[in-house]
């Protein structure tokens, strides 16, 4: 899996969050986008996952040198972030079951198995509108984490976990297939291996 970024540019009104991108990512690989609160970290990712639209540029999915066409993107992809929304009206069980519709299950584990993983087994039939910030970030790492996919995107992973959920994030962050492209936006050094290849975005804003 390649994606292929060229002169990728993106503003909002008349300032540039970031300029004339260039990259080739490759799998197997875990890429770190680091930055300063607001320096535009999420804006990239979003932009590269396809949920953004650039202001400038191209992005190119590959998979064995074919292209990945746009409305197919989302069978490669898989995105954890803190302001990624969830169903409040669902419960986790129907939550995980609505996921897994449309993404299939990493080692063909059953949805129990993947609730306990998540170590969310109690609150099975809980709502999520009544989940704590913390089991939220935590279901929505679980989630991604289990399912099938070429490119992993996680954005500030330990945002709202506490040391315990920290150390399970960690330890299940080592387990990543090695052929699976990763990105991980972040200012926290712990939240990214120490071998990630690092990219800082305020490299490529306009003026720096």
């Amino acid at each position: 899996m390649r994606v292929i970024a060229k002169s990728l540019s993106k503003r909002f009104n008349r300032e540039w969050i970031f300029k004339d991108f260039n990259y080739e990512f490759s799998a197997p690989g875990t890429y770190a986008i680091i930055g300063p609160n607001g320096s535009g970290k999420s804006t990239l990712l979003q932009v590269l996952w396809g949920q953004m639209v650039p202001s400038a540029g191209s992005l190119r999915y590959e998979n064995e040198n074919q292209e990945i066409p746009p409305y197919d993107l989302f069978k490669h992809i898989c995105v954890a972030t803190p302001y990624m929304d969830l169903i409040d009206e669902f419960t986790l069980l129907e939550m995980v079951k609505f996921h897994f519709a449309f993404k299939a299950i990493k080692n063909n584990q059953s949805i129990d198995e993947v609730i306990q993983f998540i170590d969310l087994s109690h609150a099975r039939d809980k709502a999520i509108a009544n989940f704590s910030s913390g089991m939220r970030q935590r279901l929505k790492l679980g989630l991604a984490f289990n399912s099938k996919c070429d490119v992993l995107f996680l954005d500030e992973p330990t945002t709202n976990l506490d040391k315990k959920s920290t150390d399970w994030y960690l330890e299940n962050l080592e387990k990543i297939p090695a052929e699976t492209l990763t990105f991980i936006a972040s200012n926290q050094v712990h939240e990214y291996p120490t071998q990630s290849e690092k990219i800082d975005v305020l490299s490529y804003k306009k003026g720096y």
